[in-house]
């Protein structure tokens, strides 16, 4: 971490949580001032007309050298290796009309993920981008229009957030966004497993690994969403840009090539206690190789299959169940299970055809740091028979391909972490994963890598 960055964490620190949070506000960081509104029972609330926060994130990963034969182009580097990412980023948010703001965050980013983000189908960083840079460079990640359409009842006062702007709102709504965005900001969320800045780091636990959501190599996409919401349920739908081309930078921004995304939740109560089950299904629409097809090629050229060589427009079909559920004040589990179309290539997440996870999240109350979150998950992911023949075959994908797998097995992965509140600002994680088959490579490995997280939010 640079030493003004450090220096500038520890003096936030170092002061009351009522300074810290006037200095940001005295700097211009945080809106403090907000329109008055009267709700329907005539009492007062209050509605934030613009807002300015901002994060911190740097994380560290290394593992020590593994057992390996053999490697490939996609091969995780088998020696001891460790990398670093660092992101800034902006969130600024501003309020156009009654439920109507633009949200745009722009963000710094600089730094690699393990071998360049490839050699694990469950990368073990949601931190690390498929791109990396030694310098820092700015990127656009967000600029969206949020529009909320009150369906009537008692308005609910909405806190303050990052890409939020506090305000009455109705419980009962239709929310609308468009712009750029993630497709995983609205869809397949969880409250204890989702964010690589807060809670676990390996994609197939922040995710449902089979979810190959639309997004260019940040993990971005330009579409439209559509949330419905009453009482205990809401159900959601969109439509995302896909990469022109498989795990590429760019944008389809013709729309030919899209992701068409639905997903329907409960909220429910379990011996007093909040859950939510959310069932999603999608159909990505675009330019994807057959591996029977490549592997078909291949045979007749003597050359090792490769899916761009017979790309054709196909729809790419999958499914995920998704579980959160508050079992105590401070424990909390969570459980997912995805599926997808395992004939074709994976488009712009992983090759994942088959993952479950599950795990759990438990607050520091017992030991007196009742702001600290330990966290235990556990996934497993597989490859549809033709993507086994194909890789073992020499075939690469986007974040796999040792040059051969004779020894197929499926990936797993352990993954426990430690987060440490250190103020209201400023937390600190300790992150451990042991990955068994990486690549679903048997004869590799296991690894175990180990993490530190820095983040902080102002």
């Amino acid at each position: 971490m640079r030493a003004p960055i450090r220096f500038l964490l520890g003096a936030l620190c170092s002061m009351p949580a009522s300074q810290a949070g006037a200095a940001i506000a005295d700097a211009g960081l945080v809106n403090q001032g907000s329109a008055a509104t009267t709700d329907e029972t005539g009492s007062a609330s209050s509605a934030q007309s613009w807002s300015l926060r901002g994060q911190f994130t740097g994380v560290t990963q290394y593992h020590p050298a593994f057992r390996s034969p053999y490697r490939g182009p996609n091969s995780l580097d088998p020696g001891n290796s460790g990398r670093e990412t660092l992101d800034l980023t902006l969130y600024a948010g501003v309020r156009l009309w009654s439920g109507a703001a633009v949200y745009a965050n722009p963000e710094v980013d600089q730094g690699f993920g393990l071998s360049t983000s490839v050699g694990l189908a469950g990368f073990s960083s949601g931190e690390a981008y498929k791109v990396g840079s030694s310098d820092p460079y700015l990127r656009l990640h967000r600029l969206f229009l949020r529009q909320v359409l009150g369906l009537g009842g008692h308005d609910d006062q909405i806190a303050p957030g990052a890409n939020q702007l506090s305000g009455p709102q109705s419980p009962d709504n239709l929310t609308l966004t468009a712009g750029k965005f993630s497709a995983v900001d609205l869809f397949d969320t969880n409250r204890y497993a989702h964010d690589p800045r807060a809670d676990f780091m390996n994609w197939a636990v922040i995710e449902s690994g089979a979810y190959d959501y639309a997004a260019d190599a940040w993990g971005y996409s330009y579409g439209a969403a559509a949330e419905w919401t009453q009482s205990w349920w809401t159900l959601r739908g969109g439509a995302f840009a896909l990469s022109r081309v498989p795990n590429e930078r760019e944008l389809d921004r013709s729309f030919k090539q899209f992701e068409f995304v639905a997903e329907a939740e409960e909220r429910h109560t379990w011996l007093g206690h909040p859950g939510k089950l959310r069932l999603l299904a999608f159909n990505n629409r675009g330019r994807m190789g057959p591996y029977e097809a490549a592997l078909s090629l291949a045979l007749k050229t003597g050359a090792a299959p490769n899916t761009a060589a017979v790309r054709q427009m196909a729809s790419r079909p999958g499914i995920a169940v998704n579980l959160e559920q508050e079992i105590g004040s401070d424990l909390g589990v969570f459980a997912r299970a995805s599926s997808n179309d395992g004939g074709k290539e994976a488009f712009d997440f992983t090759e994942i055809n088959r993952s479950w996870s599950a795990g759990g999240s438990l607050t520091g109350n017992r030991w007196g740091r009742p702001q600290d979150t330990l966290g235990v998950a556990a996934a497993i992911n597989g490859l549809s028979s033709a993507a086994r023949r194909y890789f073992a075959a020499g075939g690469i994908g986007i974040l796999i391909g040792d040059g051969r797998l004779p020894d197929y097995g499926r990936e797993k992965i352990l993954e426990t972490y430690y987060a440490a509140r250190l103020c209201d600002l400023l937390t600190v994680s300790a992150d451990f994963q042991y990955v068994v088959n990486p690549a679903y490579n048997a004869d590799r490995g296991p690894v175990s890598i180990f993490g530190f997280r820095v983040h902080a939010e102002f």
